[in-house]
């Protein structure tokens, strides 16, 4: 199911632990069973829970409350907008309402191009410069709508 790299990633997790306590490892492997493939469909969250020792309920506990892994499949980019208190307060629903209107998507939705999913983050912990925003791996700060386009409009 996973690649022979990616198992050894998450045996390298796995050893983080004591050996009775391998689904420890349940956040990490899962992180990297979603960069193999692209999301967590559910025979491969099954999979992990299964080669961690855990029930598989377990795994999609913590696969569906942390809004950083996907169930279902997405843009190879996300932009993801911060909408815990501190971004609110700073502008983070308007960042919403812009990539709405401008954009024509609800977080959860994929652009009709396909160049990148919209989602809402519930805490990208950068609060002292709120509203933030993660594109892709880099996190950018202090958002506005304009500088949002660019970012959406820069991307390959």
């Amino acid at each position: 199911m996973l690649s022979t790299e990616s198992l050894l990633l998450i045996d390298r997790e796995v050893a983080k632990y004591p050996p009775d306590q391998k689904q420890s490892a349940v956040m990490g492997a899962l992180r990297i069973a979603q960069t193999e493939k692209g999301w967590l469909p559910p025979d491969l969250i099954d999979f992990i829970a299964a080669y961690l020792g855990m029930p598989a309920m377990a795994a999609y506990e913590v696969a569906s409350f942390y809004n950083m892994y996907d169930l279902e499949p997405t843009a190879k980019i996300k932009v993801c907008v911060c909408n815990s208190v501190s971004c609110m307060l700073n502008g983070s629903e308007e960042l919403i309402a812009h990539v709405e209107d401008k954009y024509g998507l609800k977080p959860g939705q994929t652009s009709a191009d396909g160049r990148f999913t919209f989602k809402e983050a519930e805490c990208l912990g950068a609060c002292r410069h709120a509203p933030a925003v993660l594109v892709g791996h880099t996190y950018h700060e202090g958002m506005t709508p304009e500088a949002l386009d660019k970012l959406i409009e820069g991307m390959g």
